[in-house]
């Protein structure tokens, strides 16, 4: 059998040293990691999270036109609505600045980009949280991405469906017959936009971060039920805080769905604790620990 040559074991282990920044830290046994390790995991877990979101946003910058197209839908639905009751209202949509149209584009791929590449770095986020995926825990990786790619993308067309009925209850109170023109900021627009449906689209994800503190056994299901009223309080703050209109049907829009799915999150949670162990589960705490070298 050949064996390589003093020069050819060089250059294998000089490959190796040269390609392990491109990859994460391995975790020892049992998962355990030092805490620069962890530092390191998280710095990798990042930059495929970006370069991701780049890539995606690169390829949605060449359908900027469409998408704009879609960003505008919420205003041309809420004006038309406007106008149904009001045909004498002013509207219109300016943008401010030489500049303003190409970074109007560019933050319209970017959110797009974002909200494409969820997929990669929902999985990121559960890779950094359990380091050192074993057979046994990669199904719960899986059932991880299989339930909050969906709740993302669904919290961020409720966003959306949102949206319209903010701006015109807000944009009804203009009184009529003043010749009161409605100039509309298309960046500031965008903004609100973007906050609205990320927004949303994050707070779906609160039942699936909750069932996997659970089962790491960082949170149990007791401590949600003490904490159920306050929660289900600050679902409706944060509904009242999200949406622009601050009316009730768009505020309980988005803190009745996050009412319901924390009472089944904590359900979810007590019959896991009846049923398994962590053990069980194929996670082990000692994953969790952090050596500090």
């Amino acid at each position: 059998m050949a064996t390589d040559t003093p020069v050819e074991q060089a250059e294998s282990e000089q490959d190796h040293r040269r390609f392990a920044r491109f990859r994460p830290p391995q975790a020892g046994e049992g998962g355990t990691m030092s805490l620069l390790d962890h530092i390191r995991e998280l710095r990798y877990r990042i930059i495929v999270s970006f370069i991701a979101v780049v890539i995606t946003s690169s390829v949605a910058f060449v359908f900027y036109r469409p998408l704009v197209e879609i960003v505008m839908y919420p205003y041309q639905q809420a004006a038309h609505a406007i106008k149904a009751k009001n045909p004498t209202a002013s509207l219109q949509v300016v943008n401010t600045g030489v500049a303003a149209p190409f970074l109007l584009n560019l933050k319209v791929a970017i959110v797009a980009g974002l909200i494409a590449a969820c997929p990669v770095w929902l999985y990121q986020i559960w890779a950094f949280i359990v380091p050192g995926l074993l057979v046994k825990e990669k199904k719960w990786a899986m059932r991880f991405l299989g339930s909050a790619i969906p709740l993302f993308l669904i919290g961020s067309a409720l966003g959306y469906w949102v949206l319209p009925k903010g701006i015109a209850l807000m944009l009804n109170f203009t009184p009529d017959g003043m010749g009161i023109t409605n100039l509309l900021d298309m960046n500031a627009f965008l903004a609100l936009e973007i906050r609205v449906i990320l927004l949303f689209g994050v707070s779906f994800l609160l039942p699936v971060v909750l069932v996997m503190l659970n089962l790491i056994h960082v949170l149990s299901s007791a401590q949600l039920k003490a904490a159920r009223k306050w929660s289900i309080f600050g679902f409706f703050c944060l509904g009242a805080f999200v949406n622009p209109s601050g009316d009730p049907i768009s505020m309980c829009a988005l803190a009745v769905p996050l009412s319901v799915m924390y009472v089944i999150a904590e359900w979810i949670c007590r019959t896991n604790e009846r049923k398994h162990k962590t053990d069980d589960m194929g996670i082990d705490k000692s994953e969790f620990e952090i050596q500090v070298d």
